[in-house]
């Protein structure tokens, strides 16, 4: 390997480090209960390696976003694909929820924390937290589409908007009462509905 490529992959290497540091504190801490000292102090880093990497706080935020996402995006597509084709695939986003409330950081919607925590008019952070939630609605439309009998787009896209509230109130209800039970009631509205 080539000196180029390897600083190449030791900086991509404390990059990640710095994103997933910052993303448990974030989501465990809140986006503005966490400092950028804390963020370095967490990481083992020095501040101008951090600098290095990221500009500002928000910059870092946007990271956390991507990084959060990302994995939500791989492993939701993974379990409701290995589920049975039909209705089991469409009622499956319910199951990896009940799934992600019983890790023992599970502590609502990453998207939804940040959200409330920014400033009205911060457009880069509230644009990605509504790009991430428009993915997630066209991976619900998704797997509609492909396991329901609907008759046209339009109808596919509302029942997606109809199930992705669903998922978000049982998301914070969870969240807020520390039990599975806003989960289990979503998708049986959901089943009735499908």
């Amino acid at each position: 390997m080539s000196i180029f490529l390897y600083l190449c992959h030791v900086k991509r290497d404390v990059r990640q480090h710095i994103i997933a540091t910052a993303s448990d504190l974030f989501y465990r801490n809140g986006y503005n209960s966490t400092g950028i000292n804390e963020i370095i102090s967490e990481s083992g880093i020095a501040k101008a390696t951090l600098y290095n990497h990221f500009k500002s706080k928000e910059d870092i935020c946007l990271a956390y976003l991507q990084h959060k996402h990302n994995k939500f995006t791989h492993d939701i597509k993974a379990f409701c694909s290995s589920k049975s084709s039909g209705e089991d695939q469409v009622l499956a986003v319910f199951d990896f929820l009940s799934l992600f409330f019983k890790e023992k950081d599970f502590n609502g919607c990453w998207c939804i924390k940040t959200v409330s925590e920014i400033p009205k008019d911060n457009e880069r952070i509230r644009n990605e937290i509504q790009s991430q939630k428009k993915q997630l609605i066209a991976f619900i439309s998704e797997l509609i589409t492909k396991n329901l009998t609907i008759v046209s787009e339009k109808e596919s896209e509302s029942l997606a908007k109809q199930i992705y509230l669903l998922y978000e109130s049982a998301v914070a209800e969870s969240h807020l009462h520390q039990e599975n039970w806003p989960i289990m009631q979503a998708k049986n509205i959901c089943q009735k509905i499908v």
